[in-house]
């Protein structure tokens, strides 16, 4: 009886370690030498990751880029940063190899407001200026409370956010600030937490945020026609 038991804790393992094991990477692994993503929009059929093209068809600048010298447009909001994003629709010859990066320049005091990356872990790695930043985990105590990890960085620091924290950069200086991040994902995703909360389209009920964010109605449409 003791050794099937312990047979059935060693086969239970095994099946956990096996399946986790599953679960614990992020995009695909590559199933041929190059997949070079084909930028057609006439597909009627989504799939997670993009058609590849006949690898015979595929050429040196399908893996390269430029301008990474450069800021990038600045966001569409008053935050102060902008982003150069590298990802598979800006470089097809990254489909299905799990990697991409950006980079992200902040006015003195700008901020890349709360927000999260629902496919990549990112490390961050600092550039120019001094930069705080900071992600947010549950408490495994309390759901209803958090744990921040935060760091003043400066110009050679790295820092790691996991995948799916909520997290934020801020430039604490009075000169503008550059940091690059790679991300572990093609196609990393953002999600920024108030603007999808506030400006969502049609809007979340009044009283939803009211009662969630525990302000008053009038708080609430404020901040409704700031991020719409």
């Amino acid at each position: 009886m003791k050794m099937k038991m312990s047979f059935l804790i060693l086969i239970t393992i095994a099946i956990t370690a096996y399946f986790s094991s599953l679960v614990s990477g992020y995009d695909l692994d590559p199933m041929q030498d190059l997949c070079v993503a084909v930028q057609d929009t006439n597909h009627s059929v989504f799939v997670n990751g993009k058609f590849c093209k006949d690898p015979k068809l595929a050429n040196a600048d399908d893996f390269f880029a430029s301008g990474f010298n450069e800021s990038g447009m600045p966001t569409p909001t008053n935050l102060g940063f902008a982003v150069n994003i590298l990802n598979v629709s800006r470089m097809p010859g990254l489909n299905t190899l799990g990697i991409s990066m950006a980079r992200a320049d902040l006015e003195p005091f700008g901020l890349v407001s709360p927000h999260i990356h629902p496919r990549a872990t990112e490390l961050i790695l600092v550039l120019e200026g001094t930069i705080y930043v900071g992600f947010v985990v549950p408490d495994l105590r309390n759901p209803f409370k958090s744990r921040l990890f935060a760091k003043v960085l400066n110009p050679g620091d790295v820092f790691v956010i996991p995948q799916s924290m909520i997290h934020i950069q801020y430039n604490l200086g009075t000169t503008n600030a550059t940091h690059l991040s790679c991300f572990n994902s093609q196609n990393p995703g953002v999600h920024m937490i108030s603007y999808q909360l506030f400006g969502s389209n049609p809007p979340i009920l009044d009283d939803v945020l009211v009662k969630g964010f525990q302000l008053d109605k009038k708080v609430i449409e404020h901040l409704r026609a700031q991020f719409s």
